[in-house]
């Protein structure tokens, strides 16, 4: 089973590229974060004819997840638990073939000190909280998407540029790996775990696709069930190439039957 998350930055301004890489790349589902659509104008028939199902959670303009597969997709649940509503569309969970999958957009956190990087803080502490109820199901959960954390210094082609960031900050990094000492594991790091280069983002400014100035930031967290199964990961960074590409590129994670 195949299994891809992409940022596609804008579905619908993206969405010949992304029909062409479906077609090439032939992944069992596809998470797709930061779709900028309200969940109405989602391009439902456009995927409908490259033969994938989809389910969206969108909002006007920003944000947005939406899961395409060509299973059937059951046990839908829109946005993380919590008291009261949650504006922004960021978190889509569901059943394809007996694996528990979310498409998870992580807000950016960005600037230090502000509103934004304590509700980054906040929406880590609910992923963990329902990340660990999830584990109590014993089922294979594969949990992909834009986290934008940068783990480890491996991760960003200039780490003391980063220190301060919302991505790279201690806090940030200690909450991601309060997720994987849960239980999860991060399925790029477990097979590849020296190698460097493996960015999944580069900014379209100041050349950075072109000098390789990269951060990888979208990931895979898999419970034990679904680890047991992991045959390869990998980051298909063709995609990030090509004309009016998004910033971010595939990473695709492969589980046995």
């Amino acid at each position: 089973m195949r299994i891809a998350t992409w940022n596609v930055n804008s579905v619908k301004a993206r969405i010949d590229g992304v029909l062409g890489w479906l077609k090439t790349a032939k992944p069992d589902v596809l998470l797709m974060q930061e779709i900028k659509c309200e969940t109405a104008n989602f391009p439902t028939l456009e995927f409908k004819s490259a033969g994938y199902a989809t389910y969206a959670l969108g909002q006007k303009s920003y944000n947005g997840v939406a899961i395409a597969s060509l299973h059937p997709i059951e046990g839908v649940m829109e946005h993380l638990p919590e008291p009261g509503s949650d504006s922004q569309s960021r978190y889509l969970e569901a059943t394809i073939k007996g694996v528990r999958v979310a498409s998870i957009y992580l807000p950016n956190g960005n600037p230090m000190g502000t509103e934004k990087y304590e509700y980054k803080l906040a929406w880590l502490r609910r992923l963990h909280a329902h990340a660990s109820d999830l584990l109590k199901t014993e089922l294979p959960v594969v949990l992909g998407g834009d986290y934008n954390v940068i783990p480890e210094p491996a991760d960003v082609y200039n780490p003391k540029a980063w220190e301060e960031d919302a991505l790279f900050h201690p806090r940030t990094r200690a909450a991601f790996r309060e997720l994987t000492a849960l239980g999860l594991t991060e399925a790029f790091r477990a097979l590849h775990p020296q190698k460097k280069h493996s960015y999944t983002f580069w900014d379209y400014q100041a050349g950075s696709w072109q000098r390789d100035n990269g951060l990888r930031i979208d990931h895979f967290l898999l419970s034990p069930e679904a680890s047991d199964r992991l045959v390869n990961c990998f980051i298909d960074r063709t995609p990030r190439g090509h004309d009016k590409a998004s910033d971010h590129t595939p990473v695709v994670v492969e589980l046995k039957n």
